[in-house]
């Protein structure tokens, strides 16, 4: 078995292992590495873009190198290598616990507790929750879907198919980073610039895949979902969560965007596709949707993982 192969069985086994099991209940690799990071930012913050800079490099070097480290001493025995893929790409995929929020949402809703639903929506997403209706409610799940399912499925599936442990970890440090510091408070404006920029270029070629992805898993809205994308995806804030939650909307048919609320900063973003208002029916639709993305995205990551590897053979 070459390198590449091991590493393709091992995305796979590891998306699978996402699939079944989920997040660790405990010691979960990416909440200690998020315990450090914080640390480390309690110690060395400054409102200087240079002093995050220096932050986000070692961090995210660090994971980086360590996942270097991992993949050099398992690549020579290809079930070892598998293994270690594996075990990594499962710590840093996070579509079944993504599933398992946007129903637990729904369920209060189903019931009519939009206290309950409220509260848990605060699991999925960072906008202020306490005002929103049940529509608001639903839109946030469909968006935080969209969003979350290139950022915590595609991006480091593509990320691990092309540079193996080390991208997988690397990847997850930076997005974890930009969850942390990469906000546009009075505290992070600066001192955060540097981990919200490598978070949206390492987001780019996910997002991309998510929302072709998205457009392809939806063939009778495909047209739909391509032309969202190409109308509305550019006036979203973020480079990349415009992407594919454009493509969501065009495939569910249903209109994202609007006013959010953060604390005492309103965001006025752009209306993304053309249907009508999202039900709370389009809840568990967007989550059939992610898995779709999801596994289509594992199936076309192990792919290139395999072609890189007999490319690399056969020089």
């Amino acid at each position: 078995m070459t390198p590449g192969a091991s590493r393709a069985a091992g995305l796979l086994l590891g998306f699978a292992a996402d699939r079944l099991l989920g997040d660790p209940r405990r010691h979960h690799p990416v909440a200690g590495f998020g315990a450090v990071a914080s640390a480390l930012e309690r110690r060395v913050h400054a409102d200087r873009r240079s002093r995050g800079l220096a932050y986000t490099v070692a961090l995210v070097g660090g994971a980086a190198l360590a996942g270097r480290a991992a993949d050099r001493l398992a690549e020579r025995c290809p079930l070892a290598h598998a293994a270690v893929t594996a075990t990594a790409a499962w710590a840093v995929l996070g579509g079944r616990s993504l599933e398992r929020e946007a129903l637990a949402v729904h369920a209060c809703l189903d019931r009519g507790d939009l206290p309950a639903a409220r509260l848990r929506l605060t699991h999925l997403v960072g906008r202020d929750t306490s005002g929103l209706d049940e529509p608001g409610i639903v839109r946030a799940v469909v968006e935080s879907v969209a969003e979350n399912t290139s950022d915590a499925v595609v991006a480091p599936l593509v990320w691990g198919a092309f540079a193996g442990v080390p991208g997988l970890l690397g990847y997850r440090a930076a997005n974890t980073l930009d969850a942390m510091v990469g906000h546009r408070t009075p505290r992070h404006e600066r001192f955060g610039w540097a981990a919200a920029r490598l978070d949206d270029l390492l987001n780019l070629p996910g997002s991309r895949l998510g929302g072709a992805l998205a457009a392809a898993a939806a063939p009778a809205r495909a047209r739909q979902a391509l032309a969202a994308w190409r109308a509305d995806a550019a006036a979203h804030p973020s480079p990349n969560a415009g992407v594919v939650e454009a493509a969501f909307a065009g495939s569910l048919g249903v209109r994202l965007g609007g006013t959010n609320r953060y604390g005492t900063r309103t965001e006025h973003r752009p209306v993304l596709g053309t249907g009508r208002r999202a039900r709370r029916a389009d809840v568990p639709r967007a989550v059939v949707l992610a898995r779709r993305v999801g596994t289509g995205a594992a199936l076309l990551a192990a792919g290139a993982a395999w072609a890189r590897g007999r490319r690399g053979r056969t020089r």
